[in-house]
């Protein structure tokens, strides 16, 4: 069903189906098939739309989609259709669901592209990227990783439910990660997570910074970890740390702090993940934009069956219209 139950100015978000022989059309159909995005945003679809069309009769979805050439007719469809650009770059006759594809890999990589080109022109306030496969990505010749999907100079901010972190780095080595525990690099990603906190409607958020040693009890604890922290506060910031790693995220998730900054990727997404994937997303920290995904792959083993869980891209719906209104976290 569609919902036209919106708000005066709903920010306007695209999904970029991901893998079109994969579980992204799924989910996001999934999804907007409840309703609730719709309540607080405008959404619409860039991928093929028959491929779109076919994923809903398979979920025995009730759903009316039709086709637009940009977002400002996408945004005034007003609840009447699911608005889908559809670049006509791939068809159903191109790809085997399930399986990766040359074909499928070049039209994911140009709905990502599309999606960034009208966030970075301000004609859409967010977008979110549903699940790709590397594997398609890899058979169409493109470079690993796309560099589009982690800019330069950005970080992610993972969230599932009251517990979100965000790490100083991603798959860094743990033989790497003291080297990249500086003053310099804790006190960055600490006042840039702050700025967007701000920005997006959290007034003073609380931020928590993880120690990187056991009980926050070694060298880059207090010579790096401790100083940065210092610094931050004497900003302004309400910052608390280096705290144990081993109780900082359980005191995140009973409210005590609005966010994590941890020193590396598994310290948090261990934690998320304990938590509840299917309830979890990842929000791009340092773009101009609001820019979500979701923490899982494209699920070639499933694809088509009607059975993969959309929680995930609905969290991430609704996580991206709040940022995109300003209505905090």
């Amino acid at each position: 069903m569609q919902n036209s139950n919106r708000n005066a100015n709903p920010p306007l978000l695209a999904v970029a189906i991901g893998d079109p022989s994969g579980v992204g059309t799924e989910i996001a159909v999934k999804a907007l098939a409840t309703g609730e995005p719709q309540r607080r945003s405008c959404v619409m679809l860039i991928g093929n739309i028959d491929g779109i069309t076919e994923t809903a009769k398979t979920c025995g979805l009730n759903l009316t989609f039709q086709r637009v050439t940009d977002p400002t007719e996408a945004r005034a469809q007003n609840g009447a259709a699911i608005p889908v650009f559809d670049d006509a770059g791939v068809t159903m006759r191109d790809y085997t669901l399930g399986q990766p594809s040359a074909a499928g890999g070049h039209a994911a990589s140009g709905w990502i592209d599309r999606a960034i080109a009208w966030a970075e022109a301000g004609t859409i306030d967010g977008f979110i990227i549903a699940p790709i496969d590397n594997t398609s990505f890899k058979l169409a010749g493109l470079p690993k990783p796309l560099p589009t999907m982690h800019p330069p100079n950005t970080f992610l901010l993972r969230t599932s439910g009251k517990l979100r972190f965000i790490p100083l780095g991603e798959h860094v080595m743990i033989r790497d990660i003291p080297a990249m525990v500086t003053k310099a690099n804790v006190l960055h990603v600490t006042t840039l997570i702050d700025k967007m906190l701000r920005r997006w409607g959290v007034p003073t958020p609380r931020i928590a910074v993880a120690g990187l040693n056991p009980h926050a009890a070694g060298i880059e604890d207090a010579d790096e970890i401790a100083p940065a922290v210092a610094e931050a506060r004497a900003n302004g910031l309400d910052v608390t740390g280096p705290l144990s790693p081993d109780t900082v995220f359980r005191r995140a998730l009973h409210g005590e702090f609005d966010v994590v900054v941890a020193m590396y990727h598994d310290q948090g997404q261990i934690a998320i993940k304990t938590t509840g994937l299917e309830e979890a997303c990842a929000i791009f920290i340092g773009l101009p934009y609001v820019r979500v995904g979701t923490p899982h792959g494209s699920a070639l083993d499933i694809a088509g069956q009607n059975k993969a869980q959309h929680n995930t891209m609905l969290t991430a719906l609704n996580a991206a219209a709040r940022l995109a209104s300003g209505a905090g976290l």
